[in-house]
Order: C-alpha cells, then structure tokens, then sequence
C-alpha cells in the first residue's frame, strides 16, 4: 500500500488571490520558477503563463479559471535546500482577479487552509480585494499580504498597506520595509531579521542578506519596536517579559506570529515586485513561516446523514475518509476532472467512493496531481492534499466523498445567483445536439452558469456574472464543443417580490367520465424576513436562501402525502412571477387550510390547486420588480472627474464616495446593472480613454415605478 511521501506538517495548501491586474498570475509564474517547477518565466504580456494555460486567458491576460499547481519549496535561508527532507509541499491555487469569475475564488477559499493576497503597491485596495478578503473571512482562512509592483510609477508601499488597514482590517503588520521605490526600488528590510535583501541573478533567483542601509535604520528601529509590541499582544508570558525589559528572541516573535496568523489575528504584509523579481522568495518562506499546515487547523466538521448529528474528522490518514469535491473540469483527453480536497483518511485509485450528498456509490477511476494543465497519475492520496479525480460522473460541486460506514456530509458551499442572461440558439440541426450536452458542461463546471428555456417563446436563455463570463463561455462552447451559436442583446436578470401579506384560495376541482381531480388549499404569504444569527428554524419550516414554507395544517384535512406537493406547486408558481414573468424571492408561504376527497384527490390536484392559490395571493399582495444593483468604482484623471460623475447620475446611480487613488480618483457608485450596458465604451469617449471601472453585484432593489412600466411594456 502507497505511503505518505511528505508529513502532513510540510503541507501548505494556500491560494494566490487578488483584484484583476495586481500581478497574481506574474506571481504564481515566479513561485514555479524559483521553486523549481518550471526552467522558464511565462509572462501575462507574451500568453506564455503556465497558470493561464486557456487560450481564452492568454488571449486575455486574464485569469478565468483557478489553476492548481503542487511544487515543493526550501526556505530561502536554507544552506541544504536539495535535501528533501527540508523541503515543504505547496498545493496552490491561483484564482481569477475579474469579478464575473468570482466563484472560483469563493470555492477556492473552501477548500485552501491559507492565502497570500496581492495588492498593487500603486492602487492599494481594489473593489475586488475587498470581496476576496471577505470569501476568506467567510471561511475564516488566514493570510498574508503582498504589496507588489513597487517598481511602477507612482507605488507607494505606505499609502497600500494603509489601505488594507482602512479598508480590509487593523491587524495588518508590517514585517518588511521597501528600500526605494518606483524605478529606484532596490529590496526591502526584514524588520524580524533586520536584514536588508537584494536579489541578484538572471532571473533575482539569488537572495542576499545585507547590513540595512544608514539612512533606513532609525525607520526600521521604529517600525519593529511597532511588530514587536503587536506580536507580544499575543501571548501574556512575552508580553509580561518585553514589559520587563527583556527583548524576546527571534525563535519566540516568530512562534507567536505564527500562532496569531493561524487565528487570524495578525495579517503579515510583505513588499516587492514579482516582474522584477524581487521578494517573491521571501513570501514563500513566510508561508512556511506563518501560514497553516492542516494539522495547525481544528477538525472538519459535518452532519451524519443518516442520524443528523454533528460529526468531526480530524487531518490524520488515520480518520475515516472525507473529502470535499470543489471543483469540476472538462478535459478533451481523460474526460472530467473532479478537483477535491481530502479532509482525513486516505484514499486509492480504483476504489468505490461514497457520495453522502447523492447517496450513491461511485468508483475512483484514477488520481492526477495538477500542474494547471499537466498531470501526474499517484496511486493515493492522503489527509490534507488537493488532487483531481477521473471518472466521478455523478458528483458535483460541493458533494462530500466519504466512507460509506463512517459517513458525513460537509456544508456545501453557497454561490451567487446570475444577475444577467443572454438569449442563444443553435446556428444548425447539429449544433443544436452539441449545445445541449456542451452547456450541461458548462454548467456542471460553473455552479453561476444557469441555463432555462422560456416557456413562452421556447428559446434557451443562459445567465451568468456579467458580460464577460456569458462571452467566455460562448467562446469556450465554439472552440471546446465545436458549437456555432447565435447569441442576443445581454438581458439584466429581473427578479419580482411581494410588499405586503395576502391570503387566497386554491381550488382545483375537475370531473371528467371515470376518476376526477379534487385539491383545495388555503396559503397566506408575506415578505420573507431575514433571520437572526444563530436562529433556529422549526420543525414545520422548509427555508432557503429566497423561500420559506410553512405547513401548518392542524387535523389532517391535508393529507401529509399531499404537503410535499403543495410546496413544489408553490416553487413552480414563483418561477413565473406576476408583474412581467419574472422569478419571484423572499417570499414566505404558510399552508393553513384545505380539503381532500378520499378518491379524486391527488399530488398533481394539489400542485396545480397551490399553484392557482400563489398566483391569486401574489396579485393582491403588492407585487413589485427588482433590479440588479452594480457596486460600480471608476478610476479616472481629476480633470474628467464632472464628467464621469455626471455619468453615472445621469444613470441612476448614487455616488456614495471619492478618494485619492495614486495620481488618478476614485469614484464608487451603486448603479442599476441595466444602465451599465455598453458604459466602458462611454467612458473610454469622455475620458479619452484613460478610465477604467470595476463593477460587481451588491444587492436587488425595487425598480422605480416608471422605469418598471417600460420592462412590463418592452416584455409584452
């Protein structure tokens, strides 16, 4: 049987996660480099990058799709770094910076036990940068910070790292200070070590320590005293002792730090410039340094399926199997990749795998380590590392894999709704068979990848995150799948909602010659409310996200058989809604009544009866439309910043806030999605063309009366 090749405490699984254009990708090409995965840098400019491996990405020099990579790594300060026992194993994830592409980072986060966010030393934070840091808080997933691009005009090292502690969070520490910047950037200062580093080589591959420089001293005197005072916080015993006077060793600050990062309690900061191939080296030593192992973590926990209790799986190979499928990926040459992450046990290739969310049993063809696009087959895998699987054609995003003796099912992971859709047909007979089994695909890949049909018109809307995801997945139909397709105007994804509490009666009633149809229910139905943290929900309660149904029937006069029946009617109802067909949320639906016949009664009677109920109920219960609302921030030279302003009110949007942004302001704005169809070619125009905007959901608002009575119009 296959033993562990490297001890679970040399493992680091950790994700490279950043606002689009802080230099992630360049950083990720710089970790393969210098940790000997790769002999050549692959530059975002040229299409050469090993982690965008897509020609969507290369074209692009975008990330879209997160890529794992598994590479091994000594610490710099290392004199034996080709000895494998000092060696440690990083499974990394390098996600997409874009918005429209943002499940990756949320699923990433589920599954990584640390991250190194990068930031761009010029801008600081950046809208995405905020959104990822709060995936990461969501999964409570430590981290460091990395302030790249100090050799760019107008980086400021102190103006990033006071935006992560105005905008991100107070507990970020220096731990480095820059030793010149813009074209002069030559290193930084270790102010743990208080060592100054150089780098030398083709390629900055040669890490030298140096005395600090004179005229950086009495700044590195004072920000360590600083880290010092903040990492002692941590620990009563040193923080005692430094109070004492006695300084505390490097082997103690640095084991305290430690702790305090795996509690999220200290976030460390770091400096440098990955195209120029400055600091990355010493990231990586803090991620040995800092970041956790999986055995630094607490247990994973879960529900049993079958009993309903909460159960606990250590990392150890000796805990039953459990595992986490987070990700699904077609390939043209083995077919799907299940990504998964292993939380205990271990498991072989060629064995049966139980799916606690299916319920069924699968068999493990073959296990692949990732290279972004190339493969390594193991035989096994153990507690704690990422692989892929080959051959699970039933599980999904967000399945657990477990021991079908010892079985738990982990929380699944929550995706965005799709705030926009396009309309899309086949362009011929045999396009038409491609595009259904392609989206399938698709779909199954990207969990905010919808695909419906419009029962009206018969045609196949496809809904996604913004423009740009919905025109990468049509060019990945046409260049994976060889699907030609037509593709209309980008839609914005209405939804409808109710403003008050209605009642009605559902009554269908149908005799024909032999057995007829009887079902009668009595709903009530109101605004659903948003519950406390922490609030329990009754036994009698169904909720989700936008839906929550009540049955509260006393007595029996709905038969249980029939209750299920009466929910799915009502699900059925909100997909149409009454304003202008859209779908309808945060609705709470109370069954309190009804009646049934002992023979003519049946689910398909109480279905259509909840059905006709909803419907009548939601017309008197004030329906309203909602739209999308864009968080929205412009860059832009002062001197265009009327203009852009302007813009955006003329939109409908409310400016909620200027600031300084390196030479350029920073304009943010909440903006209906449906006015910013086409903004980026208006903007480039009055600006000429040196704006950009960044824009992502934030939340559903009701559509002002008179723009709702032209979607009504425009629909009919």
């Amino acid at each position: 049987m296959p033993t562990r090749d490297y001890p679970l405490e040399k493992v680091r699984n950790f994700g490279i996660i950043a606002h689009i254009d802080a230099g992630k990708t360049t950083t990720s090409e710089r970790v393969l480099y210098y940790t000997g995965s790769q002999h050549k840098i692959g530059e975002v400019h040229d299409g050469q990058t090993t982690t965008d491996w897509m020609e969507q990405e290369r074209e692009r020099g975008i990330t879209i799709t997160a890529a794992a990579i598994t590479c091994f790594w000594s610490k710099s300060d290392e004199p034996d770094k080709k000895d494998p026992s000092k060696k440690y194993r990083f499974n990394i994830i390098d996600t997409p910076g874009h918005i429209d592409f943002t499940v990756e980072v949320k699923r990433s986060m589920r599954v990584l036990d640390g991250a190194v966010v990068v930031f761009d030393g010029v801008a600081g934070v950046e809208p995405q940068s905020e959104t990822n840091w709060r995936y990461a808080d969501e999964a409570n997933v430590p981290r460091i910070c990395f302030i790249n691009k100090m050799d760019r005009m107008g980086a400021s090292f102190e103006k990033s790292y006071q935006s992560i502690l105005d905008r991100l969070t107070p507990n970020a520490v220096r731990m480095q200070l820059p030793i010149g910047s813009e074209e002069n950037f030559d290193g930084m200062i270790d102010l743990l070590t208080m060592q100054a580093y150089k780098f030398e080589g083709k390629m900055g591959e040669t890490v030298i320590p140096y005395d600090i420089p004179e005229n950086h001293k009495s700044d590195a005197n004072l920000y360590r005293a600083k880290l010092v005072e903040k990492i002692v916080e941590h620990d009563d015993e040193l923080m005692t002792a430094y109070l004492d006077g006695q300084e505390p060793t490097l082997e103690q600050l640095k084991a305290t730090l430690r702790k305090a990062v795996i509690a999220n309690k200290i976030f460390p900061v770091y400096t440098g410039s990955a195209l120029k191939n400055r600091g990355v080296q010493l990231v990586l030593d803090a991620v040995v340094d800092y970041l956790p192992s999986p055995i630094d973590l607490p247990p994973v926990k879960g529900i049993n399926p079958v009993t309903g209790e909460e159960v606990f799986r250590k990392p150890s190979d000796d805990e039953p199997f459990c595992a986490l499928a987070f990700k699904l990926q077609a390939d043209k040459f083995v077919g799907q990749l299940t990504f998964f992450r292993v939380y205990s046990g271990s498991v072989e290739a060629g064995s049966y795998l139980y799916n606690s969310t299916t319920g069924k049993k699968e068999r493990l063809g073959r296990i692949v380590r990732l290279q972004a696009n190339e493969r390594e087959e193991v035989k096994r895998v153990f507690a704690g590392e990422i692989a892929a699987a080959v051959g699970l054609a039933e599980t999904k995003t967000s399945h657990t894999l477990c021991d079908e003796t010892n079985q738990i099912a982990l929380e699944q992971i929550k995706f965005p709704e799709p705030v926009i859709q396009l309309r899309i047909e086949p362009k011929t007979k045999a396009d038409q068979e491609k595009m259904g089994m392609a989206m399938k695909k698709l779909a199954d890949e990207d969990p905010t990848f919808k695909v419906t049909s419009d029962a009206e018109t018969m045609e196949t809307l496809i809904a996604g995150m913004g423009e740009l995801h919905l025109e990468i997945l049509v060019d990945r139909m046409k260049r994976e799948f060889g699907v030609e397709a037509n593709v209309g105007a980008p839609q914005v994804a209405y939804r409808e909602t109710i403003q008050k509490e209605a009642e009605a009666e559902g009554k269908y009633i149908k005799q024909t010659g032999g057995k007829g149809q009887y079902g009668h229910v009595r709903l009530r139905i109101k605004p659903l409310e948003k519950l406390e943290e922490g609030a329990k929900i009754a036994k009698n309660v169904t909720r989700e996200d936008h839906f929550e149904f009540i049955n509260n029937i006393k007595g029996g006069v709905v038969p249980q058989e029939f209750i299920a029946p009466v929910e799915k009617g009502v699900r059925e109802a909100m997909e149409r809604g009454i304003v202008a067909g859209f779908k309808m949320v945060d609705i709470s639906c109370e069954l309190y009544d009804g009646s049934y016949h002992d023979v003519d009664s049946s689910e398909i009677a109480f279905k259509i009866a909840a059905s006709m109920g909803f419907q009548d109920a939601a017309k008197a219960a004030k329906p309203v439309l909602l739209e999308p609302i864009m968080k929205v921030e412009v860059v832009t030279p002062e001197k265009f910043m009327g203009d852009v302003t302007g813009s955006l009110s003329g939109k409908r949007g409310a400016i909620e806030k200027i600031e300084d942004r390196g030479l350029n302001r920073a304009i943010k704005a909440m903006v209906p999605l449906k006015e910013m169809f086409g903004y980026m070619t208006l903007l480039r125009s009055m600006t000429e063309g040196r704006a950009g905007f960044t824009m992502e959901f934030d939340h559903y608002e009701v559509v002002p009366a008179n723009v709702a009575a032209a979607i009504v119009a425009e629909r009919k």
